[in-house]
Order: C-alpha cells, then sequence, then structure tokens
C-alpha cells in the first residue's frame, strides 16, 4: 500500500507509533548507562563484551585507557642517547635529522655502561613524516628511543609536529666546536717530524722490511772473462723414410728382354735396392685380370668350345 493511500489519521498513528519504539530504546540504553557510569578499564577481558552502558566519550575531557604496549609517538631520552645516528640511517622516510659534534673525551655514561663520547647538537624527529614502523627503535643499541603511549598529538600548524630533542644551546655547541678544532690543531702540530727531536730510549720505531733481490751471477769461464752462451738441446723431429732412388741402366748395358722377363728384373732389383737401404718392400698393386670380350658367333659361324 502506498503512503499516500494513507489518511491524515493514520499517518499521524505511525509516525506516534515510530516514536514510542525510539523512545523506548533510548530509556533501555539510559537505564543501562546509570546503572554503569563507571568507566571499565581497557586492559581488562571483559571490556568488550559489553553491549550496554555508556558507549562514547566526552573527549578530549575523558578518553580511553591505553594499552601498555601501544606504539604511537616517538620519544628520545637524551641521558641514554650516545649519538651513534644508526636510527636515522635505518628510517625509510628521513625524517630523523641528527647534528653530532666528536667531544675531545668521555664526558659520561649512559644507563646500561656505554660511555658517551658525542655531543648532539640537533637531534629532531619530524612526526608529520613519520610512518610509524619502529625500525629506529630496534636498531638502537641503548633503547633510548622508543615509542610512547601518546596517541593524541594533533596540531594546527604542521611544523609544530617536529620535536627537537637536542639538550645543546647554539653557543654551547659553537663552543664544542672550537675545542674539538683547537684539538686537532694541536694533534697535527704535534705529529710533524723535527730536525733535532731526540729520539727516546727504547722508542725507536722498527724499520719496514723490504726483500732484497739477490741477482743471479754470471757464469763466467776462468780463462776468459766472456760468459758462454747456453747449449740448446736440438728440436727433436721424427724421421721419414727417405724414398728410393733408381738409377737408370746405361743402352749399352741393356739387352733386349721380353715384356716379363724386364718386369721380373726390375722388381728383383728394387727389392735387393730396399733391403740394403733397411727399408720395407713396397707391396705391388694389385691389377684385377678382364677377360677378353668374346663376339657372339654369327649364325653361319661354328662355336669352338676350346675358345669358351
Amino acid at each position: 500500500m502506498k503512503r499516500n493511500s494513507f489518511t491524515y489519521f493514520e499517518q499521524l498513528r505511525l509516525g506516534f507509533s515510530s516514536t514510542v519504539k525510539g523512545m523506548k530504546l533510548t530509556l533501555q540504553h539510559l537505564k543501562a548507562a546509570v546503572a554503569t557510569r563507571v568507566n571499565n578499564d581497557v586492559s581488562e577481558d571483559s571490556y568488550f563484551e559489553g553491549n550496554g552502558g555508556i558507549q562514547t566519550l566526552q573527549y578530549p575531557f575523558n578518553s580511553m585507557a591505553v594499552p601498555d604496549n601501544g606504539r604511537y609517538r616517538l620519544h628520545n631520552e637524551m641521558d641514554d642517547c650516545i649519538v651513534c645516528d644508526k636510527c636515522a640511517k635505518v628510517c625509510p622516510v628521513n625524517c630523523i635529522d641528527i647534528e653530532p659534534i666528536k667531544a675531545t673525551e668521555t664526558f659520561g655514561k649512559t644507563s646500561d655502561g656505554t660511555p658517551k663520547r658525542l655531543y648532539a647538537a640537533v637531534f629532531d624527529i619530524d612526526m608529520a613524516k613519520c610512518c610509524f614502523c619502529g625500525l629506529c627503535t630496534t636498531v638502537c643499541p641503548t633503547e633510548s628511543l622508543t615509542m610512547s603511549k601518546v596517541y593524541d598529538f594533533p596540531e594546527f600548524d604542521i611544523r609544530n609536529m617536529n620535536y627537537h630533542f637536542g639538550n645543546m644551546t647554539p653557543v654551547f655547541a659553537e663552543e664544542k666546536r672550537k675545542e674539538l678544532e683547537a684539538s686537532k690543531e694541536v694533534a697535527s702540530a704535534t705529529n710533524k717530524p723535527t730536525s733535532d727531536a731526540k729520539v727516546l730510549e727504547g722508542s725507536q720505531a722498527k724499520p719496514v722490511f723490504r726483500p732484497k733481490i739477490v741477482a743471479k751471477p754470471a757464469v763466467e769461464s776462468a780463462e776468459s772473462s766472456t760468459t758462454e752462451t747456453p747449449v740448446f738441446k736440438p728440436v727433436f723431429k721424427p724421421g721419414m723414410p727417405a724414398k728410393p732412388t733408381f738409377d737408370a741402366p746405361k743402352e749399352a748395358d741393356v739387352s733386349p728382354k721380353s715384356e716379363t722377363e724386364s718386369t721380373l728384373s726390375e722388381g728383383a732389383d728394387s727389392k735387393d735396392h730396399v733391403e740394403n737401404e733397411g727399408l720395407k718392400p713396397a707391396m705391388p698393386v694389385f691389377k684385377p685380370k678382364m677377360k677378353p670380350i668374346v663376339k657372339p658367333p654369327g649364325p653361319s659361324e661354328k662355336i669352338d668350345p676350346e675358345n669358351l
């Protein structure tokens, strides 16, 4: 049913009934708030189990208790700080600015017994840049840098978010810088060598070790001063068997021989020559014999069986 279909008195009845239901819920919360006006501590186990009572606080006049392990705004205890600059190096957003001044001697100790040799002319932490990662508190060797439980530090001007922990005035810092420069000048003046300075007994410096290079003596003969030239061994070269050479026979000594006899005589001479030279005889070249081609007989010719 559409709302416009209601009559005037029906709309008044619906409005009155919804108001009564809302006031009934409000009276229930008011009764529970009167019964439990004391705020429960947030560290109690039953703090988040309550569904009634006071649910809002009059901040900033009233505030909830913060757990002891809350990590919020950074705080540095300068009495325990040794100005080691580790926190500034590990910071991923570069929100820590440190300007150390070296002391001429130790001027104190931290709570854990670490000697202090550096002054902190500047130790600033810009909480507007801080990402609350806690890396700076982890690397601190003396645990002087911690994250406190202060979580509400709003400012109208963002420049007020830069907290200064350095405990040196500009005049005191300039005085320590001059003392450091004077000590450096005195140290450099005493380290300069003087011509008339007397070396104390027992304080002589050890000579620098320098290895001696011994020259090789030249080999000289007793009779002459000329050096002998080194004799080098000949390079090994494997011997190759020489090819046999045959002298051509003279025409007068050559007698007419048949083709077979000349071949046998030449083979025998070459064999004797190779044996005399101490060489292995060459193997004869194998030449296969070919049968003569026999033409087929004509129709009028007779086949002789002996020619087959």
